[in-house]
């Protein structure tokens, strides 16, 4: 008789083929478990109509997952690692992480080939994101830059009906869906950083249900991991979340573990980034040591300006 397990998953199209991609990785790997995935509407999928960075709730697109995984109604749930707090709730753990997809965000307009650079002077660009807004202004301080909501088809709906001149969505995102005849040009991370674990999938579990964590480590990808836990632990440091812009990149070389990062203010008038290098054995110590460096550097001061005018709002 086969082993069965259940994910709880968001309903959009894009949890649903993350789950979907999860249950058939875990089937083929081991032959003797069946996957079942039970949808769980979260409180970031009913709220559509105001900005994250309004909203300010670090758990917006997990804590009903995460009610379900405590209350053991669930086995797993699988989250894009960008949208999981780095603080996980008492009696629950981040079991697995998937190889990562490409973490770039790109930029969809009218036509392809439009890029950053050749987008038209005062140009009107649809982002829900404030680290995307911060850095588009640095490149581009004359750009008009609106707020879009919605997961990834309607983002695209919503753009091929406005009269916006493009948005930026995740790379990873748009291809898992199909999606990617609409992408005009990738944005390399040279000039736009990724959000914290853009483009990987975590794997949450009950830290009591060693049947589940065993059945996980089949579809983990150890070297994405250590990757992801060097930007989560500069992230919990930096206290940031989507109310802040926050970008960063780390990934696992022969000769160590690279973490690049960066911090800026709103109008995207003052960025701070910084990259350094350190041993993949101490991957959060790499992270709070760039943290470090970013607030020293003058990080720091942004980010209490920046959670000042939230509180205020």
């Amino acid at each position: 008789m086969k082993q069965k397990i259940v994910i709880g998953s968001r309903g959009s199209e894009l949890a649903i083929w993350q789950s979907n991609y999860i249950k058939s990785l875990i089937e083929k790997k081991n032959r003797n478990v069946s996957v079942e995935i039970k949808i769980i509407k979260t409180r970031g999928d009913k709220i559509l109509d105001v900005a994250l960075s309004k909203i300010g709730d670090k758990s917006l697109f997990t804590k009903e997952l995460e009610i379900a995984l405590l209350k053991k109604e669930i086995d797993l749930a699988v989250h894009s690692l960008k949208d999981l707090q780095t603080q996980i709730p008492e009696g629950l753990k981040l079991a697995a992480v998937t190889k990562r997809h490409k973490v770039e965000d790109v930029l969809i307009s009218h036509k392809k080939g439009v890029t950053l650079f050749n987008l038209k002077e005062n140009a009107v660009v649809a982002t829900g994101s404030l680290r995307r807004r911060c850095q588009l202004l640095h490149l581009r301080p004359d750009l008009n830059i609106t707020e879009l909501r919605g997961n990834v088809p309607t983002r695209i709906k919503k753009f091929k009906e406005s009269g916006w001149d493009a948005i930026i969505l995740a790379r990873a995102g748009v291809e898992r869906l199909g999606l990617q005849k609409n992408i005009s040009s990738i944005i390399n991370t040279d000039l736009i950083l990724p959000a914290v674990g853009q483009g990987a999938l975590g794997i949450e579990i009950h830290k009591d249900n060693k049947i589940t964590d065993e059945i996980v480590q089949s579809v983990h990808h150890e070297n994405t991991y250590l990757a992801v836990l060097a930007e989560r632990a500069l992230l919990r440091k930096l206290e940031g979340g989507c109310q802040v812009p926050i970008g960063a990149f780390a990934v696992v070389k022969p000769n160590g573990l690279f973490l690049d990062a960066m911090v800026g203010s709103l109008d995207g008038t003052l960025t701070f980034r910084k990259k350094i290098r350190g041993s993949k054995s101490h991957p959060e110590k790499l992270g709070i040591n760039l943290a470090n460096d970013l607030n020293k550097a003058g990080a720091k001061n942004i980010l209490e300006e920046i959670y000042k005018s939230t509180r205020a709002n």
